[in-house]
């Protein structure tokens, strides 16, 4: 089953199943448009553009959970995605991705794959660790949490979680673990 027994509310309302992507490489993002890791969302649709007509999709959750950083309406994230960007790949509306809030969906994603650390020589990492060890400390203090926007889910064809990455990973560094799931699925 995996991700497949999930929906989500796209940014413009409608109800998706996750069903629908159903052989398909997924990269499940929350993301923020205020947040040092936004510039992400520009090699998100460079990765999308390269390959969504070989079986690849990322689905964005836009998540204002973390220190304010997506305040928008989502009307006003969709507005800035394409605009900013150029974000063509599917936004749904937004959500939280952390703590008795979390949808099913973020729930079931963070219990599949722990968080391994961040990058700490990642130019934003520098900024970013002190201020989750100061501010926010229990965000570290367990092994499954999204920790900070832009943590990405790689989901195989058969909708299963196959990596989890952190902000500090930034997009074009996934392009081989995308490039091995895309090989598998046209075998």
């Amino acid at each position: 089953m995996g991700v497949y027994g999930f929906s989500a509310k796209a940014i413009n309302g409608q109800e998706i199943n996750l069903e629908e992507y159903k052989g398909k490489v997924v990269l499940i993002v929350n993301t923020a448009g205020k947040c040092g890791f936004t510039y992400q969302y520009e090699d998100l649709q460079k990765l999308y553009d390269r390959y969504k007509d070989k079986g690849f999709v990322i689905l964005g959750f836009p998540c204002n959970q973390f220190d304010n950083q997506e305040p928008d309406s989502n009307d006003r994230i969709q507005t800035n995605c394409l605009l900013n960007y150029g974000v063509s790949f599917p936004l749904f509306q937004k959500i939280d991705v952390r703590d008795g809030g979390a949808t099913p969906l973020f729930r079931y994603l963070s219990s599949q794959k722990p968080f391994e650390g961040f990058n700490p020589f990642h130019p934003v990492a520098k900024i970013l660790i002190p201020l989750l060890n100061d501010k926010h400390p229990e965000y570290l203090s367990d092994d499954y949490s999204i920790k900070w926007n832009f943590t990405k889910f790689l989901i195989d064809a058969d909708g299963e979680v196959v990596k989890r990455f952190e902000c500090t990973t930034d997009p074009i560094d996934m392009e081989n673990d995308i490039e091995k799931l895309l090989e598998a699925v046209s075998v």
